[in-house]
């Protein structure tokens, strides 16, 4: 709760709950009778009735609808030198003042008025905000705070917003509709409860405080010509999670037959088996089902392996080498030489007005109104889906463009649902973002820092060739397989190792922008600085906290080789087709060719390499 780590100091942040003293007031109401409770243990007799009394005027002042005018706008309740019972005195103040704030100072207790506390008595009734806060406070584990039924629509979507925008990193609301005895009518009321671990202080929590009894379920999942994100977020609707219950180590292309781990969270292996047939109709397959301890994390995995079959081969035209000749040649000299390592076009998608990587630069700027609509930005086709966004760029009607919007599009519908509660504000595209699972959120922005380091491997091949010099980067261990290895593995070419040729190409890396790694010392390290300045990012420290991104950043080499690559030749007599361009009829050659490839390596670029070819079109 970001309010709470602005107001302690000194280690008060670190205070218990509270939840024991939610007996000190019951009723909610406006009275600010002193009762006998815990204040009194910690406290001497005036202190504790000055307190009372600068509770009781500034509740008099809101309650009245008049600002607070010529009060004092803090007391101070003294030092409190043992930590313990400062963090008890914080806990039971804000616990029988709801409307105040308790702020640490060098052991120095201060109250203050809590202005948030005001703001939502201008939604709710005072009875509901004093008991909301009481609530939040408490954080008492798997407990929910529930306002009343309110049949107001827009009052509801102003009480979420509310809720979500000051204190969305720790609670989550929810609408549900409840029938009304009296009248047979549907009420709805919002309901709020603590989000997953938010109640738990520290980032890393002990093991013994870890997650006791949730379940996580192994598989391998197949699908064909499926997006990796439509395939989770059906499973996630046949299974009744939601999509970042499911982990896994990459992702993987839509056109094409492929299998990889996964694992999902608070699935039993039978709930997963029932499912089977279901998920058929959508060309998926899980089998390997099994239990297992832990999640997955992008980038925890080896590499792949490659089957892939190319029809119709053809001779470039005034070739005169023999079509299978020229092919052996071209594997061989990859085999051989090796392919430049460039993240491959489905890094990016294939849009023509918008690319993701543009809306990963928007996301690093901190726009996140301006990535809401690049990434609703519809292509000059006449389909559903752009239809459906174009009408949202003309009239920003999230409601009616979900109507719109085919059901299949998981993370659009997602975002949709999202603004449609929140309103088209800064805030709500943030909340907007929050709607997709975090490792959809990091896509876009390393789709942008993919495609620099793109930009950047062109223009150091451009300028300085398989040259070595001073100042570029090698990797010193030949076992890496991987991006994620740390700046100690990373040397920087001296003059003297330059002229000396103590290098080879295939040892030189570049940085993927982060912030925390170190650039080549020459004009390539200089071409980084100048393309951080024309995309705006010269202060961009790679942190976007309010999606809770964090971009370290890491290193790749400049070159890679297939392994275990394999190769046949057939002739497809299967497929009827002449040579354009040839006079002599001949039968269609296809080529089988398979070959594992280290993580994060396409398939697309080193096939591109052997063929000469853009092998997307």
């Amino acid at each position: 709760l970001e309010r709470t780590k602005e107001e302690y100091t000194d280690g008060d942040q670190n205070h218990p709950s509270g939840s024991e003293k939610e007996d000190t007031i019951s009723d909610g109401t406006s009275k600010c009778e002193e009762k006998a409770d815990v204040l009194s243990s910690f406290l001497d007799e005036k202190t504790h009735e000055l307190l009372n009394n600068f509770a009781c005027d500034i509740k008099e002042k809101w309650l009245s609808e008049t600002e607070l005018i010529g009060l004092p706008l803090e007391f101070s309740v003294g030092r409190i030198l043992d930590k313990n019972q400062r963090a008890s005195l914080h806990s039971a103040i804000r616990q029988k003042f709801p409307f105040l704030i308790t702020v640490g100072k060098n052991s120095e207790i201060v109250v203050k008025p809590n202005l948030e506390y005001k703001e939502l008595c201008h939604l709710v009734s005072e009875e509901e905000a004093f008991d909301f806060f009481k609530y939040l406070d408490a954080k008492k584990e798997n407990s929910k705070f529930t306002f009343k039924p309110d049949a107001n629509k827009d009052h509801r979507k102003a009480v979420h917003h509310f809720v979500n925008k000051k204190f969305g990193n720790l609670v989550e609301t929810k609408s549900f509709s409840e029938m009304n005895c009296s009248t047979g009518n549907p009420n709805v009321v919002i309901t709020v409860r603590f989000r997953e671990k938010a109640h738990k202080r520290g980032k890393r929590p002990l093991p013994e405080c870890q997650e006791g009894n949730v379940i996580y379920t192994a598989f391998t999942l197949r699908k064909e010509n499926l997006e990796m994100f439509e395939a989770i977020g059906f499973l996630a609707i046949k299974l009744g999670v939601i999509p970042s219950d499911f982990s896994y180590a990459g992702l993987k292309d839509k056109k094409a037959i492929t299998y990889q781990a996964m694992v999902v969270r608070k699935v039993t292996p039978e709930r997963l088996k029932n499912i089977e047939k279901e998920i058929e109709k959508k060309r998926m397959n899980v089998f390997n089902i099994r239990s297992v301890d832990d999640s997955l994390r992008l980038g925890q995995l080896k590499g792949n392996h490659f089957d892939i079959v190319i029809r119709n081969l053809k001779k470039q035209i005034n070739d005169s080498a023999n079509l299978r000749q020229r092919i052996m040649e071209a594997i061989e000299n990859v085999k051989k030489k090796g392919f430049v390592n460039y993240y491959g076009p489905q890094r990016f998608g294939k849009g023509r007005k918008v690319h993701t990587d543009q809306i990963g630069l928007a996301l690093l700027k901190n726009q996140m109104m301006k990535a809401i609509k690049l990434f609703l930005t519809p292509e000059d086709l006449d389909d559903p889906v752009n239809r459906a966004k174009k009408y949202f760029l003309q009239t920003e009607d999230a409601k009616g463009t979900l109507s719109l919007m085919p059901e299949f599009k998981v993370r659009e519908r997602a975002l949709l649902e999202a603004l449609h509660r929140f309103g088209m504000t800064e805030e709500g595209c943030i909340q907007a973002w929050f709607s997709l699972p975090h490792s959809m959120r990091i896509f876009y922005v390393h789709a942008y820092t993919s495609k620099i380091w793109n930009e950047a491997v062109s223009y150091r091949l451009a300028t300085y060739g398989a040259r070595v010099v001073e100042g570029d980067l090698v990797c010193l261990d030949e076992d890496i397989d991987d991006e994620n290895f740390p700046n100690s593995k990373v040397h920087l070419v001296t003059e003297e190792e330059g002229s000396a040729n103590m290098y080879a190409i295939h040892q030189v890396v570049l940085p993927i922008l982060g912030y925390n790694i170190q650039y080549p010392k020459n004009k390539v390290g200089q071409w980084y600085h100048d393309i951080l300045s024309r995309d705006g990012l010269q202060t961009c420290r790679f942190k976007v906290p309010t999606l809770k991104l964090n971009v370290p950043g890491c290193y790749r080499q400049i070159l890679k080789h297939p392994r275990n690559l394999s190769y046949q030749l057939m002739e497809d007599h299967d497929i009827d087709v002449k040579m354009k361009g040839s006079h002599i009829d001949e039968t269609a050659l296809s080529l089988l060719i398979s070959f594992d490839l280290d993580a994060s390596c396409y398939a697309t670029v080193c096939l591109k390499e052997i063929m000469k070819h853009d092998v997307l079109n």
